[in-house]
C-alpha cells in the first residue's frame, strides 16, 4: 500500500514493525468503547507475530499523525466458496475519539475497498454491534448493507474445547 496524506497532516499507511503498541493502544480503546474493557488479552508480541512473522495472518492499516497511531483497520482474508474469489475480513475499525469527523474511518475502509478492487476479491465484510448507531449510520452513507438474515455463530473456551475434545 502506497501511502496517503490524509486532513490534519495524517498519513494513511500500511502497519509497520514498531507500531504494535500504537495498534494496541487503538485496540484497547475500541474494546473500552464497545464496553468490554477487561476482554484484550492480546500483546504487543503477539501482534508482531501476527502482522509480521513468517506467514502473516492478519494485516493492518494505520492512520498517523504527528508520530501517534490514531486508526487502525485490522483485516484477514476470507474465501467464497460461490464466487471462488478472496474477500476481506475488517475484524476492527477505530479511530481515536479525538480525531473523529476527519473522514479517517471512511479512508481506512476505502483503503480495503481499493485492496479488494485490485486483487479482484469479490467483497468487503465486517460486524458492528446492534447497539451502536453511530458506526450503523456511518455504514449505511457509504454504502454498506446489513446481511439481517445471518447470525453470526462462535466457539470459544470449553465448549470450543469440549467439541475438539
Amino acid at each position: 500500500m502506497t501511502p496517503r496524506e490524509l486532513s490534519g497532516g495524517a498519513v494513511l499507511r500500511a502497519v509497520r514493525p514498531g507500531d504494535e503498541d500504537g495498534v494496541l493502544d487503538c485496540i484497547r480503546a475500541l474494546a473500552l468503547y464497545e464496553r468490554e474493557p477487561d476482554a484484550v488479552e492480546n500483546t504487543a508480541d503477539a501482534l508482531r507475530q501476527t502482522l509480521f512473522g513468517d506467514e502473516p495472518r492478519a494485516f493492518c492499516h494505520v492512520v498517523e499523525r504527528e508520530g501517534r497511531i490514531v486508526g487502525i483497520a485490522i483485516w484477514f482474508l476470507t474465501y467464497s466458496t460461490w464466487t471462488g474469489r478472496h474477500g476481506i475480513w475488517l475484524e476492527d475499525l477505530y479511530v481515536d475519539e479525538a480525531e473523529r469527523g476527519r473522514g479517517y474511518g471512511k479512508q481506512l475502509i476505502a483503503s480495503l475497498a481499493a485492496v479488494c478492487v485490485e486483487r479482484g476479491y469479490s467483497r468487503l465484510e465486517w460486524t458492528v454491534l446492534d447497539w451502536n448507531a453511530p458506526s450503523i449510520a456511518f455504514y449505511r452513507s457509504i454504502g454498506a448493507q446489513p446481511m439481517d438474515e445471518w447470525t453470526t455463530q462462535r466457539l470459544t473456551g470449553e465448549a470450543l474445547e469440549a467439541l475438539a475434545g
